[in-house]
This record gives structure tokens, C-alpha cells and sequence, in this order.
């Protein structure tokens, strides 16, 4: 008897060691809500996620100026014959390659990535902005891109190679068109990189023209194509598209015409609402 009683006794109490965990886990006033935890309370008090600063180097201002900067950054350091590879240096080893020329095919080359900026946009290729917009841009590119050059060029007096006077840095031609160039890249760098890779290619060309007929040294391109790209980014940079986006398509049509014996060509445009 005594030793049923002992067993009953021993099972009763391992029961009741199985059980504490449980219960203890079980709160004592089942209502009573948690408190609330008010360590952080004044950290962030309107409940607006913060917002998270990108390094300098990942912001659209330092993107676009560093390449620009560079460029401009060593047609100072060589200007007026210094650096570790002088103009001179330059001059001599480009005449060895090319003769002195007086040819002006860079006055009109100038404008030719403006050229290809039209006859893509007429192909029906959309770019990132519409008509209008990009006109504006030109227009404060433009703008700054002469009002810069021009101070420059009168506060450096620089002599030019031949002599002619003394406004050789930076060259306003090579300014002119890597401004263009930019513009082409940017407007259609989402469509394909051969569109800007061309528009550059011909303001290189620019470039060792304004070199090879003496009007300019490295030391004028190479700070003038600095200038060219700086203007069309901050152009970009400040512009405001309150005119929305609206698509090009193919709303520009030709057709040949022939008025009696005369060959011609129509030109239509269908303008959208």
C-alpha cells in the first residue's frame, strides 16, 4: 500500500515538473497589453523612412563634372608649354604625321553631330526628350558653353600657333562640337551607344583639324572639349521638362514629286495632340 502510494506520488510530481516550462510561459493577467517601447520615441517622430545619402561620387553633379574636369584639369596643367608632354611636343609629333594644311572643313564640321541629331530624330528614332525640350537645351548649352569659352579666351591670351592673335585657349571649334556630341550621346544613349560614339568620333576629328591648319594646341582641344561636354551636362542638369513627354514617331513623311518635267521632293508633317 505504502509503496502504490509512493508511485502515485512520484508520478504526480514528474507531471507537475513536465508542466512548469508551460505554465510559467503563460502570463498572469492574460489583458494586461505589453509595454510599449519608448526608448527610440523622439529618433524619428513623424514616421517618414529616412532617407539614405548616395556617396558624392554616385551623385548626377559629380558624373557629370569629372570627365569634363579632367579634361579641362590637364589643358591647364599643359597650357602655355608646361607639363611632362608640352604643346610643342605635340605640334611637332602631329606634323610629322599630317602636313600643315589651311583647309576649313572644321568650321562645318563643327555642326555635323547636329546634323546627325536631325536625321535620327526624322528616321523615327525616339529620343529622351521631345522636339521643343531639346531645342531649349541647345539653347542653354549653347549659352554657356560661349559665354565661358569666350571669357577664357580672354583672360588666358594665349598666342595661337601661326601667330594670328592671341585667343588659342580653349578652342571655341572642339567646344562647339563635343557640345553637340553630348547632346547626340544623351539623347540617344538609350537607343544605341553608336549614335554618340559617331557624334565624338567627328569632334575628335574637330579637334586634330583646329591642330594640323596651326590654330590651336593640344592644350586648347583638349580643355575645349572639357568645356563642350561641362556645358551640355549642366544644360541637362537645370533643365526642367514642363512641356511633358510626348513620342516622335514617324509623324515626318517624303515623297518624290514631279512638277511637269521637274523633279522634287514633298515633305509632310503630321503634328499629335
Amino acid at each position: 500500500m505504502k509503496l502504490r502510494l509512493l508511485t502515485h506520488r512520484a508520478t504526480l510530481l514528474l507531471a507537475l515538473a513536465t508542466a512548469t516550462p508551460a505554465l510559467a510561459q503563460v502570463p498572469l493577467n492574460p489583458t494586461t497589453p505589453a509595454a510599449a517601447d519608448t526608448t527610440h520615441k523622439y529618433e524619428n517622430p513623424t514616421g517618414v523612412p529616412t532617407v539614405v545619402k548616395k556617396p558624392f561620387f554616385k551623385s548626377k553633379v559629380f558624373k557629370a563634372a569629372i570627365v569634363p574636369a579632367v579634361l579641362i584639369g590637364y589643358g591647364a596643367y599643359t597650357f602655355n608649354g608646361g607639363g611632362f608632354y608640352t604643346n610643342q611636343d605635340a605640334q611637332r609629333d602631329i606634323h610629322r604625321l599630317f602636313p600643315s594644311s589651311k583647309s576649313r572643313i572644321a568650321d562645318y564640321l563643327i555642326f555635323a553631330p547636329y546634323l546627325e541629331l536631325g536625321a535620327v530624330t526624322l528616321a523615327g528614332v525616339e529620343s529622351r526628350n521631345d522636339r521643343l525640350n531639346v531645342l531649349l537645351i541647345i539653347a542653354k548649352s549653347e549659352a554657356i558653353m560661349l559665354s565661358s569659352t569666350f571669357v577664357v579666351k580672354a583672360l588666358s591670351h594665349e598666342e595661337r600657333p601661326d601667330g594670328s592673335d592671341n585667343l588659342s585657349f580653349p578652342s571655341g571649334h572642339t567646344a562647339q562640337a563635343f557640345l553637340a556630341a553630348s547632346i547626340v550621346h544623351t539623347e540617344f544613349r538609350d537607343k544605341s551607344q553608336w549614335y554618340g560614339i559617331g557624334a565624338y568620333a567627328i569632334a575628335t576629328s574637330v579637334a586634330g583639324l583646329r591642330m594640323i591648319v596651326d590654330k590651336h594646341w593640344q592644350s586648347d582641344v583638349v580643355a575645349g572639349a572639357g568645356f563642350g561636354i561641362l556645358s551640355a551636362h549642366l544644360a541637362y542638369l537645370t533643365h526642367r521638362n514642363r512641356w511633358g513627354r510626348k513620342a516622335i514617331g514617324r509623324d515626318i513623311g517624303f515623297a518624290p514629286t514631279f512638277y511637269g518635267s521637274t523633279p522634287g521632293l514633298t515633305i509632310t508633317w503630321r503634328p499629335k495632340k
